[in-house]
């Protein structure tokens, strides 16, 4: 249990704008074998769309503090955030689990009020298929373990 709410925990905080890896935590999960690779899965999916919709959430309830010195993302980050979700519209969200724009874009998603039922589906699509390809390559490498 306590692997599960670590991986669980990792995953949340690299979807948020502070910098982490949940990746690492669930490649040694799953060489670890101590659970099925679905649970895994899903834990870190679901602690990494939290996350995002924390970013969501800031940005469509907090952006009139964006120019404040605290504030959690720069003003040249959430500008080409807003540039690229601008001009790809929603689907830019497919990019939600790049490193360096992945979580600006969550931002910049609620910044530009994108409708939470769309942002969460795609999200949980993008990021899912993230941690399911990892997983993948991580058992092509580690040849008898099945999902």
């Amino acid at each position: 249990m306590t692997a599960l709410l670590g991986l669980f925990l990792a995953a949340l905080v690299a979807a948020t704008l502070i910098p982490a890896q949940s990746e690492a935590v669930l490649v040694g999960l799953i060489l670890a074998a101590g659970h099925p690779v679905w649970v895994l899965l899903a834990v870190a999916t679901a602690g990494n769309v939290l996350g995002a919709t924390i970013n969501w959430g800031l940005g469509r309830f907090l952006i009139q503090y964006a120019d404040r010195r605290w504030f959690p993302i720069s003003r040249a980050k959430l500008d080409r955030a807003t540039g690229w979700y601008g001009r790809w519209g929603h689907w830019s969200l497919l990019g939600s689990w790049l490193p360096l724009i992945g979580d600006p874009l969550t931002f910049a998603a609620g910044v530009l009020r994108e409708p939470f039922w769309r942002f969460l589906a795609i999200v949980t699509l993008a990021k899912g298929g993230r941690y399911a390809v990892l997983a993948w390559v991580t058992l092509q490498f580690d040849a008898g373990k099945v999902i």
